[in-house]
């Protein structure tokens, strides 16, 4: 087993997407498995705002419905010094070539919601909350992190934390 972070320092959440709708470059956090077979849980999500006004935000968390393809893979840290790297790790991506999009049914942490003027929301799984990935193909590969339609454009810091099994 392997935990590992993935942290996006600062980024723009946009207005938001609905269901099922593409998401655009650099407007998501995703983490897709590394292998048809690789099984990954969610151990903390975290989210800090840095707008410099109020900005309501519309966080949304769960399984796209279309996978990304071609990713551009974001820095990730294993948690411990002496975890070994993977033949094939997950990739945790903000940029691809075919964009994920948001299931209309596989969400799991829907709404929550924040002021991304100097709010936070950090989210960790108990004994019976285990989000998980399994595989890289939809609809349970790829675990993802976005905003809903009529969310407040903002400036915000996003971190995943997760564990390969």
């Amino acid at each position: 087993m392997a935990r590992w972070s993935t942290s996006i320092p600062t980024w723009t959440t946009g207005s938001g997407v609905a269901d099922t709708t593409s998401f655009t470059d650099s407007n998501h956090h995703t983490i897709q498995g590394g292998t048809t077979v690789q099984r990954g849980e969610m151990r903390e999500i975290y989210l800090a705002g840095q707008a410099a006004a109020s900005a309501p935000q519309i966080a949304c968390f769960g399984r796209t419905s279309t996978v990304g393809a071609t990713l551009t893979a974001l820095r990730m840290a294993a948690l411990d010094p002496s975890t070994e790297a993977l033949g094939t790790n997950a990739t945790a991506f903000a940029v691809s070539t075919t964009k994920p999009g948001r299931s209309n049914t596989l969400g799991m942490l829907v709404g929550c919601g924040f002021n991304a003027f100097g709010g936070i929301v950090r989210w960790t799984n108990g004994p019976d909350q285990i989000i998980s990935y399994l595989g890289k193909a939809a609809s349970f590969g790829e675990l993802s992190l976005n905003f809903f339609t009529g969310n407040a454009t903002a400036s915000i810091q996003s971190t995943l934390m997760f564990e390969t099994l």
